[in-house]
Order: structure tokens, then C-alpha cells, then sequence
């Protein structure tokens, strides 16, 4: 097991080396020091630390920081280590704000700068700190640990399943010391990976994801056969109607094939999202969201494959692909959508093993130093690009435009600009892809010369398209040429209702060509593409529901 870590943040590089310095000469030998001169980078550090299963003790934030300062950033921290100690380093000037903190995040001391000399102002109250979370019961489970090889789709799979189901667990190579002693240990080899080693010690071979999650602890199971309400997919829209469903007392199940959050839930930063000035990553949105929804007594059902869609009667049901079956009074699709697949020879093959869709979190520390190749135009593209900037030499981002601002918010286009290691290639698409077991080099193209060139890199992720997860639902609501749900107005032609609706009434303005089944978020046509809508929607639908079941 790794040494708890102390995590030191401070933008000013001399103060931050100096701080990192006295504490690693007092504590390097029991502690891992950890030093981040940002919020943000010092927040990417922390939850890179809680992926892997071990403890952070004690941190010390400056306060004065751009951006985020220290008690934000502490605020912020709280979510991912609770029982870690917090200090504010501060000026004598900013003392009342330190003061104030107390109250903000359960400040535990704020020290002066400069702390000279540390054996009487520093160490003595990291010294007391220290004691008091060792003292501190650590109610964090065991962890779990993933044995898989570097560049393996199915290991990939699963460390990304557990990332985005935000479970911690820790990474180990089969051809490391641990990650052979595990797999002798379990009585495996290297065959038989990825192998997962639970908190209770049960080992894992190659297993399906709905194996995965009752092991860890998700939920799989539906304890009812009937609800009022039945949300399929957990994205912003499908968790925002959780919340607002089971917060209204209705019966309130949402049904998620792989992992709560959608797209959003893969944003390492989201930073126009309503009362979040500082921003907000996705998997910190989704863990709030989901907690939200449990508090007021919803259920969330993780790797249920929903296959089919029909009307029984006054009741609306579900058919999971294991045959099994769930019924509702009304039915919300929030399925989201997906992105589309590069179609270009050898990328095909490379998936998981250096070819990526969408923001692969789990593979960032991994691209340190290396150059990376992100296809993308749009928020979710520019995002992360602005997160693997932190660890890669160099950003290429790839788009078939002349520029961004078709596509992109201007406040990420800004950013971009300002990142010197981020570089926007306008009029290039990727034709080729090659490597043995890993991806190794790109082929790109000006489509309007048609000339090519060939470049080394073993990191491609790739952000086109949207396309809709509605391919299950079959002729059982009506749907665009694109398969997108139509809703509400939209399905009158000529004033005329959509064929089979008998309600005496016009559909509500969410709600699908099947009475009481609802449409919300990037699943319906003609939404509007932003989390905050989304979650809107969410909860409208959850309103419009309750006019629904009234009138029935």
C-alpha cells in the first residue's frame, strides 16, 4: 500500500517548492508529498489519488490563488477526502478570510507565511494534524485493484467502466512484482486477464461488466416489479428526473446500461454550468447527482441493457435483455447519445489499445510527455483538450473546419489560445491508423488539397458526432430520419395527433407518441445540447408526468 499522501498547493513556484521542501525533509519518509501549483491541478491530483485506492492525510492551500482560491479549492477537496486535515497558508492581510474558512470547510489551521523557521511554526501544527487523522477511524472500504496489460482493450474496459461508476480501485501492469504476486496469489496468469481483485479479496478473470458491478457494489437488481416512474438512461436529463421524481414522492427507478453521467459525467471540466463559477467536472456533477437521487429514494440500476418498449394497458414496461421485465405509469427516455465512430482503416482495431472515444480520464497520466491527437470540434472536444494539456508535451487538436468558433463556447476557445502546448490543426482529418498491439502512427489529410503526411503517436481520442441511443425502441414511439425522438408540437401534422393516440388531448410538449412516455435531454429532436438543459428538461418532464397521471 502507497504512504498516505500530504498535498501542498501554491501558484507561486518558489513558495510551492519551498513548502513541498520542508515538509518532505520532515515527513518524506512516512508521507508522500504531492505539490500542485493550481486548483485545478492540485484537485486532478487528488482524484487521481482516490482512483487508486489510497489517503491523502493532510493539505495545505495558499489562499490567494486566480481562479480558485484556497478555500474553494478546499471546499471542493472536502468531496474526495472528507477526513484529510486542511490548513490555509495565508498572508497576515487575509486573515479574516482565513478566519471565515473556518466555517466554510471545517478549517482545521490557517498558518502565516512565512513559516521560518518550520520547527517551530510549521511542524508543530502538521505534527497535530497528522496525529489527529491517525486517530481518525478511516471508514473507507478496502480497495480494489485491476491486473491487466498496458495496452489491452478489455483491461481498458474495465478501468474505465470503474472510473466513470466512480469506484476507486488501483491500477498494477501483470508483468509488475504485485501484479504477479496478485495473479499467483488468485492462482491466475497472465492469460487470464484483466483480472479484478475485490475489496473482500474475490478475484475477478476477464469479467462481464454485470459481474463487475455486483462485486463492487452497484446495484443491478430492481426491488419492485411496478413504479411510477421509469428513467431510462443516467445522464444529466435521467439523473435530473431521479431527483425531481423521487424528491416529489413518485415511485422512481432509473436504469443505466454502463454508467451514470453520460458524456458529461467524461467532461473533466464544465465550466458554464449554473453555480459553479469555478467549474465543475463531470465526475464530480454525476457523483452530487447520484447522491441526490438515492437521499430521496430513488433507485439506480447499473449494466441493464433495456431492449424493448411496449404499452400494456395504463402501464408502460421495459424488457431487459436477459428477459427479465420492469412496468411504470409513465416512462422517461433520456438514453442520451453516442459518439460516432471514426471511419478510417486500422482505427477500428486499435479501440482501447491508444484509439479512444471520448474523454478516457483513466489514460491522462499515462500520455505524460507524449503527443496526443484529439478529433473534435465542439465543448466536449475542447475540455479535453485543455485536461490532457496537463500531462502531454503537446495537444493537437483536429478539426474539419477552418476554426472553432462554429462549434466551440468562447470561453474554451479562449483558453485553447492561451495554452502554448495546445496546437488547433483547421482542414485535417485522420485517414489511417497503424500499430501492432497498440496505435503507433496516424495518417492525416487536407481534404481540400488531398495531401497526406504520417505522424508518431500512440494517443488518439476522438469527440464527432451525436448520435442517438434509440435504436432499441424500435417502431414503438415515433422517431426523425436521424432517430432522434419526436416530441410534444412536432408530432402533429397539419393539426392532426400522431396515428394510435387516444388521449383527448394534444401530447405535452415532451412527451412521445406513446401517451405517458417521455422524451428528455440530447435523445429528443431539436433539443438543445448543454447540461443545464438537459437536467431542465429532467425535471420538466417530471411536471409534466404529474399532469399525466391526474388526468388519467
Amino acid at each position: 500500500m502507497a504512504n498516505p499522501a500530504i498535498l501542498t498547493v501554491d501558484d507561486d513556484p518558489a513558495v510551492s517548492r519551498a513548502v513541498a521542501r520542508d515538509v518532505r525533509r520532515r515527513y518524506g519518509d512516512r508521507y508522500r508529498v504531492v505539490r500542485a501549483e493550481s486548483g485545478d491541478a492540485a484537485l486532478d491530483a487528488l482524484r487521481e489519488i482516490k482512483l487508486r485506492g489510497e489517503q491523502v492525510a493532510v493539505m495545505l492551500a495558499d489562499y490567494r490563488m486566480p481562479q480558485m482560491n484556497g478555500i474553494q479549492f478546499l471546499e471542493a477537496a472536502m468531496d474526495l477526502f472528507p477526513l484529510a486535515r486542511r490548513v490555509l497558508l495565508t498572508a497576515y492581510a487575509d486573515t479574516d478570510a482565513a478566519i471565515d474558512a473556518i466555517n466554510v470547510v471545517d478549517l482545521d489551521h490557517y498558518l502565516l507565511k512565512p513559516w521560518n523557521p518550520p520547527e517551530e511554526k510549521l511542524y508543530p501544527v502538521v505534527d497535530a494534524l497528522l496525529d489527529a487523522w491517525t486517530a481518525t477511524p478511516d471508514t473507507a472500504m478496502p480497495e480494489t485493484r485491476v491486473i491487466g496489460h498496458r495496452w489491452s482493450a478489455p483491461s481498458f474496459e474495465v478501468r474505465d467502466f470503474l472510473a466513470r461508476n466512480l469506484v476507486p480501485y488501483r491500477w498494477l501492469l501483470a508483468d509488475d512484482p504485485e501484479g504477479r504476486r496478485l495473479l499467483s496469489a488468485a492462482g491466475l496468469s497472465e492469460a487470464d486477464v484483466p483480472v479484478v481483485v475485490t475489496a473482500d479479496g474475490k478475484s475477478l478473470a476477464r469479467p462481464s461488466e454485470i459481474d463487475l458491478a455486483a462485486h463492487v457494489g452497484l446495484t443491478t437488481t430492481p426491488t419492485l416489479e411496478f413504479y411510477d416512474v421509469a428513467v431510462v438512461g443516467g445522464g444529466p436529463a435521467g439523473l435530473g428526473a431521479a431527483v425531481y421524481g423521487a424528491s416529489e414522492g413518485l415511485r422512481t427507478v432509473l436504469v443505466e446500461q454502463r454508467a451514470t453521467g453520460g458524456q458529461a459525467g467524461q467532461s473533466s471540466r464544465i465550466e458554464n454550468y449554473l453555480g459553479f463559477p469555478d467549474g465543475v467536472s463531470g465526475a464530480q456533477l454525476t457523483d452530487r447527482a447520484r447522491r441526490q437521487a438515492l437521499k430521496f429514494g430513488a433507485e439506480l440500476l447499473t449494466t441493464r441493457e433495456v431492449v424493448g418498449l411496449e404499452c400494456a394497458g395504463s402501464a408502460r414496461v421495459l424488457h431487459f435483455g436477459d428477459g427479465t421485465a420492469i412496468a411504470a405509469h409513465t416512462i422517461v427516455l433520456a438514453t442520451g447519445v453516442s459518439y460516432r465512430m471514426l471511419e478510417a482503416p486500422g482505427l477500428a482495431e486499435l479501440t482501447g489499445r491508444g484509439v479512444f472515444y471520448g474523454s478516457a480520464s483513466t489514460e491522462a497520466p499515462s500520455c505524460s510527455g507524449e503527443e496526443i491527437y484529439i478529433v473534435g470540434g465542439a465543448n466536449s472536444a475542447g475540455q479535453a483538450a485543455v485536461y490532457f494539456s496537463r500531462y502531454a508535451s503537446r495537444v493537437h487538436i483536429l478539426i474539419r473546419g477552418d476554426d472553432l468558433t462554429r462549434s466551440m463556447s468562447r470561453y474554451l476557445i479562449d483558453q485553447i489560445a492561451g495554452i502554448p502546448n495546445i496546437e488547433v490543426h483547421p482542414r485535417t482529418t485522420v485517414v489511417c491508423g497503424e500499430g501492432t498491439d497498440h496505435l503507433e502512427r496516424l495518417t492525416l489529410c487536407d481534404p481540400s488539397s488531398g495531401k497526406t503526411r504520417t505522424v508518431e503517436t500512440s494517443w488518439l481520442f476522438v469527440f464527432i458526432g451525436a448520435e442517438p441511443r434509440t435504436d432499441w425502441i424500435g417502431g414503438a414511439v415515433a422517431r426523425d430520419e436521424h432517430g432522434f425522438v419526436i416530441t410534444g408540437p412536432d408530432l402533429l401534422a397539419e393539426g392532426r395527433r400522431p396515428p394510435g393516440w387516444t388521449p383527448p388531448r394534444d401530447p405535452y410538449h415532451l412527451e412521445s407518441s406513446m401517451p405517458g412516455v417521455f422524451a428528455a435531454g440530447d435523445v429528443r429532436a431539436d433539443s438543445v445540447k448543454r447540461v443545464a438543459s438537459a437536467v431542465g428538461e429532467g425535471a420538466m418532464a417530471v411536471s409534466l408526468i404529474h399532469r399525466y397521471m391526474e388526468a388519467r
